[in-house]
């Protein structure tokens, strides 16, 4: 996520690097590669002129605190106008409404059938909503099935009149069957184009009529870039909607749609779909975003994501095995069980300070662990509590019963040695979640030569 964009903004400010103060040169080479990086990452022009020109006033009209150098004052201006330019604050969903609708908008392939699914499990979750999806895409037959295939796996009810063509019709019948039948929530999900069209736009026109939403959200593909914005003001210009939210994220996307679509339309992105899965759906924040795009991290989202699948008792019960030098490779394969339900694996090494930087060019999926499973699995109980006991003649059955070399369990044995006192150190001092995701980090990496 953003990659290409933190390498380019990371060059930028290494034209600051040895300069003692703020000079109108100095900081106008920098903000012009910051534009090109900004250009580059298929933001409009006119957003990344404005951008930079307020990121440069405000720079030359601060002066350098003695505890910062010019690139980390820099850096501070910019990170405040980015996390302005997308949105200031987060804007999460608030349920409201007997029952709450929320009409889905977008075009064919932005993901909007998937993300009506997801809403929904966010909506039954979360905030405890009885939550019936409704079939409203007349057009496209396999969107019906799609949305009832994704209702059934998360156990929500959907609506559907496959052989009636009238949507605003079967919006109006869902409605009444979610009133009549005590549903909390009520998410329509409707037809998209390959393109905007006048058609298009009057039925989703008359479905929002018919149902009067509290939430309109407009779905929009992230990897499209300037065609994503130019989309979502078409849109709000017909709808008026009242968030975004931002698919495939986690894809080989340059991140301009998001810079730049909060400036242009005026309204909130307030979700960013980060897989396929049902609960691939982060809320968006403007500030943690920006972090990521500097560099910075975002330590804060990642221990949520933990939270999500490690309860707090189990996290202090390792914490102290951790704290007593005492965590094997039993609970080390746990953990590894667990940091893959957290999401994409590079995405969330990007999160920790640092990391992202030094993970740039490797190739770093679930796969990663794949064959250090193979090989804790094909050890004993008790060589998983002691990996001192493993000599010789144990690595050669490991490594024929996993089906690697030698080789492969010695680095296994030696990052896990060298990752187990790692963390140990760090949680001494930092705490035990960040310290576990940056040893984790290290692993199915073979070292580089020095």
């Amino acid at each position: 996520m953003f990659e290409n964009l933190q390498e380019r903004f990371d060059s930028a400010f290494q034209l600051l690097k040895g300069h003692g103060q703020i000079t109108e040169v100095n900081v106008s080479e920098t903000l012009k590669e910051v534009r090109k990086a900004l250009l580059d990452a298929d933001v409009d022009y006119k957003t990344a002129k404005d951008f930079t020109q307020r990121v440069k006033e405000k720079a030359l009209g601060q002066k350098v605190l003695t505890s910062l150098k010019p690139g980390q004052l820099l850096i501070k201006i910019t990170h405040q106008e980015l996390t302005e330019l997308m949105g200031s604050a987060a804007a999460e969903l608030k349920p409201k409404g007997k029952p709450f609708i929320i009409l889905m908008a977008g075009l064919q392939g932005a993901g909007k059938t998937t993300h009506s699914g997801k809403i929904g499990a966010l909506l039954k979750n979360s905030h405890g909503k009885k939550t019936l999806l409704v079939a409203c895409d007349v057009h496209r037959p396999a969107a019906i099935n799609q949305l009832q295939i994704l209702g059934e796996s998360i156990g929500i009810e959907v609506y559907a009149e496959p052989e009636v063509k009238d949507a605003p019709g079967i919006a109006t019948r869902a409605l009444e069957h979610a009133k009549s039948n005590g549903f909390g929530a009520v998410i329509i999900d409707t037809a998209g184009r390959l393109a905007i069209d006048d058609v298009m736009m009057q039925e989703i026109s008359a479905v929002r009529d018919a149902v009067q939403p509290q939430e309109i959200l407009f779905t929009v593909d992230a990897m499209t870039g300037q065609d994503a914005v130019k989309t979502a003001k078409a849109f709000n210009e017909a709808l008026d909607f009242t968030g975004v939210i931002l698919t495939k994220l986690d894809g080989d996307t340059r991140g301009g749609a998001a810079l730049a679509i909060h400036s242009v339309v005026g309204k909130p992105i307030k979700f960013v779909g980060v897989g396929e899965k049902m609960d691939a759906l982060d809320v968006f924040h403007p500030n943690r975003m920006a972090e990521r795009i500097l560099g910075m991290g975002d330590v804060v989202s990642l221990v949520e994501k933990a939270q999500q699948v490690i309860s707090e008792k189990e996290a202090a019960a390792l914490e102290a095995k951790i704290r007593k030098n005492k965590f094997d490779l039993e609970d080390f394969l746990s953990q590894i069980q667990q940091l893959k339900k957290m999401g994409n694996l590079k995405d969330l090494m990007g999160m920790i300070p640092g990391m992202g930087k030094a993970l740039r060019g490797i190739e770093l999926d679930d796969s990663t662990f794949k064959k250090v499973e193979c090989m804790i699995q094909s050890m004993t109980p008790g060589e998983r509590a002691k990996p001192e006991i493993i000599d010789s003649k144990r690595k050669e059955r490991i490594a024929v019963g996993s089906g690697m070399e030698m080789t492969d369990v010695n680095r296994l044995l030696k990052q896990f040695q060298d990752m187990k006192k790692m963390m140990h150190q760090m949680t001494k001092g930092q705490g035990g979640k960040r310290s576990r995701m940056a040893g984790l980090s290290n692993f199915g990496q073979p070292k580089s030569p020095r």
